[in-house]
């Protein structure tokens, strides 16, 4: 299926995961990885947990990781119906900077390894979350977040992709091309790789795992992962497509940032559609991403209380 640069997804959105401690999370992820705390909110369905987003210096569409912390969360488990391995592009020369950053803060990985012809250098956070820096030539040209520790030079830059565990995995491939507008750019093994049209987030491997171990959410467990929609009539006609293929789609919710609509691929992993509009400027300025407590209209009459409510991230 052939569909419009305009109705079909160019990549990954944001990746929403689950935490532990808010304080410890902000730490790796601002610290170690370098990456910018681009808005500080709260989860919009239980405002008494912060929902924190990291990403690029403004918060790009296909940089944007977010997490609900939960103080005293259970460990979640990888297995089927998961996001297995989220990974993040960094310039093909800086994989030895980051093994050496990785030792010194204490982080365990695992040895870098060749995936489709890229050097990739696997590691958890400290909920355990599978993360991974995906070497790319000619990352070290594009722009990058330069308020961190982390030299520019080696800086993330934004999302490689997301690697999914399924038990088949043709039913999701199906909603990746005739929902999405993705093709297949690969296969290794038990893993076939997928790709949209950004230089951003556009990569989506599926692992077939046959009865493997279904996965359990919690800590370290990735939520949703989200697709990019121009605006909202590709994404209502990707929301028609995902309908057509016998999917629910949910009705559009404002997230002040995005408007989302969200559905269960068949595999079991929550996907959700996110329009590129308004970003992360719209109630802050661009300068000032992630430094005050932002709410939405809704919530701002009951701000002292959550507040009163939160930990402190310093």
């Amino acid at each position: 299926m052939t569909l419009t640069t305009t109705t079909a997804s160019a990549g990954l959105h944001h990746v929403t995961a689950i935490s532990g401690p808010a304080r410890r999370n902000v730490d790796f992820y601002t610290r170690v990885l370098g990456l910018r705390l681009v808005k500080k909110t709260v989860n919009f369905d239980d405002p008494g947990t912060y929902h924190l987003y990291y990403g690029d210096a403004d918060g790009a569409p296909g940089t944007i990781l977010t997490f609900f912390p939960w103080e005293h969360v259970a460990p979640g488990r990888v297995g089927i119906g998961q996001t297995e391995e989220t990974a993040f592009r960094v310039p093909a020369g800086s994989i030895g900077y980051w093994t050496h950053r990785l030792v010194a803060a204490g982080i365990a990985f695992e040895a870098p390894a060749k995936v489709f012809g890229e050097t990739v250098l696997p590691f958890r956070d400290p909920d355990g979350m599978r993360l991974a820096l995906v070497g790319v030539p000619g990352a070290e040209a594009e722009p990058a977040w330069t308020g961190s520790e982390v030299p520019a030079e080696h800086a993330v830059r934004g999302f490689h992709g997301v690697t999914l565990m399924l038990r088949q995995a043709a039913p999701t491939a199906r909603v990746l091309t005739e929902v999405f507008g993705w093709t297949e750019t690969g296969r290794e093994g038990s893993l076939t790789r997928y790709a949209g049209t950004a230089g951003l987030g556009a990569h989506l491997t599926l692992r077939e795992a046959g009865d493997f171990l279904p996965g359990r959410s919690g800590g370290g467990s990735v939520h949703h992962v989200a697709f990019r929609a121009a605006d909202d009539a590709g994404q209502a006609e990707m929301a028609e497509r995902a309908g057509a293929l016998g999917l629910q789609v949910t009705e559009q919710r404002d997230r002040n940032y995005f408007r989302s609509v969200y559905f269960r691929e068949p595999g079991g992993v929550l996907f959700e559609i996110a329009t590129d509009a308004p970003g992360f400027a719209a109630d802050e300025p661009a300068e000032a991403l992630g430094e005050a407590l932002k709410l939405p209209a809704f919530l701002e009459p009951h701000r002292a209380e959550i507040e009163r409510v939160l930990p402190a991230l310093a």
